[in-house]
């Protein structure tokens, strides 16, 4: 017992008075032991970080914890008043959340706030304090902290801004992180830094880690244990590595069946069908079993907790008995392979294309100089065919789709699209080519009116492009996208609040399908989703392009739906694509060093493999002040000395990709 640091025992954490509270948190039972990193895996809703929040006493207004027992050595935390918990807050336990730019406070300085969080803790005098200040930085990697210090956090990167908030966390020397999904909404180049940091600093201070995360790579990478949790229960905990190799809970084994991956290119994802049940209620059969491909007449009856090892167990009926699983082989089955195109004309043909946008400075505005944000690129897409478009956030990528679109006027090249070249186009004549070309965003939520009914929202686009005569016509044409999408019908008189993320992307969907468009460009519109939703919506989009002949352009950070979806990829970097080519060639065999980087820090689901990450040095420099010559050598690991002299040509190899790289092209 003397190595367990953090032990939660039966914890119920309500949301809400009246007579159906949410129970969030329903009997959660977890240890934690010390120097250990602890995976707490599972979807969105299922209570993950209400039990963070629950473990340092952080709950929103209308949360209560209702029972059971926190104990963080022989502390018992729920005991403490308010004031004693202040202390051991940010003291011998800290916490660090998802969104690092909404934990810092935009008026005051990176010294300032981590300034606060060490006069609290070592009530040191103003001198000590700097030094300590710039210890912390550079505990976390951060070059130049003398000249940090006095930056806001909107000067800073992702990447930086997350380090950051390890630093102030750091600065009461904590037994026990909290790590609430640290890295999901950075890069993966970022995010290999942000994982090795966490590594290397548990290894020198000997804390231990809660792992908050729904991402299985990052599982992989760095956790000692996993639990799995589901509708605000512990389904299962086991060793990381037998984890991996033999899950136990259908739930967790439908988890990884849903992961994209090349070697399901022909197949449809595993999909977990249906949602997480309203924990507004009281279970009496097992929480899992409507959504369960294993579910039998037993499930009726909700399980108990099954012990398999000493440290290892499960919620489950068929505890015990993953060995003898079989394939759900209704899951695999292949889809017939797509119609092959051929060597046909490109349905969209863009060359050199440029969005710079003007720098205004003084009192009037005068223009000193371009961000550019596009500079040159090119790209082409054939009918029924997915180009991926990949790279670090703040490359370009979203600025090159809207410029496609002519949603951002381009500064310069040619968008050709079947015979039309829409830079040319009035806007009259744009706006009625805009039915064939049609976007889905990032954030369904955001893009779509709070204040209409999803029917309407689905309607808009027929009624402005004309594509049904009568309202009949349209209320029939949106109930049948509503089916194929996957929805019911009644989804179309309710409005975008009453969905979950996958549901509001699929409405996305059929939004763009409403027009019959050819081409779609797909904004990030996975990056929010669990693995489950996320496979939902590549089955629906890749069952789409095989019916329709529907062409993708796919702006992404996520390799693993590269490789699933993907014909060809594009690198981009600082505006700019250093490698295209066949998604085989890009992702088997890299060869410009930002491709090689960008592959090499993807998490692996895999507790066999080995990965050597790249480190990148530095952040990606700014498109209003690129550096001379190739924009990438600064950072890159075999800069040569005619890479600061002058840009290298994007050009053919033999094998038919294109590589902008002076390395690659002298070892031809």
């Amino acid at each position: 017992m003397s190595d367990i640091l953090l032990k939660v025992e039966k914890l119920e954490t309500w949301l809400g008075d009246g007579d159906r509270p949410v129970r969030a948190v329903d009997g959660v039972d977890l240890t934690i032991r010390k120097g250990e990193t602890f995976a707490l895996l599972g979807e969105s809703g299922c209570g993950k970080s209400m039990t963070a929040l629950s473990i340092m006493r952080l709950l929103p207004p209308v949360g209560r914890i209702k029972g059971g027992q926190v104990l963080l050595g022989k502390t018992s935390l729920l005991d403490l008043p308010e004031y004693a918990m202040r202390e051991e807050r940010g003291g011998r336990m800290a916490m660090i959340f998802q969104e690092p730019m909404t934990s810092l406070n935009p008026v005051l300085t990176i010294g300032q706030q981590i300034g606060e969080a060490v006069r609290i803790r070592e009530g040191a005098d103003k001198k000590t304090r700097d030094q300590r200040i710039i210890e912390l930085l550079n505990s976390v990697g951060i070059p130049d902290p003398a000249r940090r210090v006095h930056e806001y956090p909107h000067q800073l990167s992702g990447g930086m801004k997350q380090r950051v908030m390890i630093a102030m966390a750091l600065a009461g020397h904590p037994e026990l992180l909290i790590a609430d999904e640290p890295t999901t909404a950075l890069d993966v180049t970022i995010q290999a830094q942000v994982l090795t940091l966490l590594k290397e600093l548990q290894q020198k201070t000997g804390m231990a880690i809660l792992l908050i995360t729904h991402d299985l790579g990052v599982v992989s990478e760095v956790a000692d244990r996993v639990a799995v949790m589901y509708a605000g229960q512990i389904i299962e905990v086991a060793d990381a590595k037998r984890f991996f190799q033999q899950p136990q809970h259908p739930y967790s084994e439908k988890l990884f069946q849903s992961l994209p991956d090349s070697n399901k290119r022909t197949q449809r994802l595993a999909v977990i069908k249906g949602t997480v049940p309203a924990l507004n209620q009281t279970f009496t059969a097992c929480r899992f079993m409507d959504r369960c491909h294993r579910a039998f007449e037993a499930c009726h009856q909700a399980p108990g907790w099954t012990q398999l090892q000493s440290d290892e167990g499960v919620r489950c009926h068929l505890a015990g008995q993953a060995a003898h699983w079989l394939p759900d082989q209704k899951q695999v089955q292949s889809q017939q392979p797509v119609d092959e195109v051929g060597r046909q004309s490109p349905l969209l043909d863009v060359k050199d294309l440029k969005v710079h946008f003007p720098i205004h400075k003084g009192i009037f505005k005068r223009i000193v100089g371009h961000v550019k944000a596009v500079d040159g690129v090119s790209l082409a897409i054939a009918p029924g065919k997915t180009l991926a478009l990949v790279g670090e956030s703040g490359c370009g990528k979203t600025t090159v789709g809207k410029g496609i679109l002519q949603l951002l006027k381009p500064t310069a090249g040619l968008v050709a699209f079947e015979s039309d070249e829409l830079t040319q186009l009035s806007a009259q004549a744009l706006r009625k080519r805009r039915a064939d070309l049609q976007i889905i965003f990032q954030d369904p939520m955001a893009s779509m009116n709070p204040r209409m009914l999803v029917g309407d929202i689905i309607e808009e686009g027929m009624r402005a492009q004309g594509v049904a005569r009568s309202s009949t016509q349209r209320r029939e044409r949106t109930l049948q996208l509503l089916e194929q999408v996957g929805l019911p019908e009644d989804s179309a008189s309710r409005y975008p609040h009453e969905f979950s993320g996958g549901q509001r992307q699929r409405i996305c969907v059929a939004r763009a399908l409403a027009v019959d468009p050819k081409l779609i460009i797909c904004d990030e519109p996975t990056s929010a989703l669990d693995v489950s939703v996320q496979a939902q919506i590549l089955n629906l989009l890749k069952s789409l392009q095989q019916s329709r002949g529907l062409a993708y352009l796919f702006i992404t950070h996520n390799i693993s739906v590269v490789a699933y979806l993907a014909d060809e990829v594009a690198v981009m970097y600082l505006g700019r694509i250093v490698e295209r080519g066949a998604v085989e060639q890009l992702l088997t065999e890299p060869k410009h060093p930002y491709t090689q980087a960008l592959l090499s820090a993807v998490p692996l689901v895999d507790s066999e493999a080995k990965r050597a990450v790249i480190r990148l040095e530095g952040d990606m420099p700014s498109p209003a002040n690129p550096p001379a010559g190739c924009h990438f050598h600064p950072r890159c690991p075999v800069a040569m000395a005619e890479c600061q002299k002058a840009y290298p040509e994007l050009r053919a190899l033999p094998d038919g990709r294109f590589v902008s790289c002076f390395k690659v092209q002298e070892g031809l």
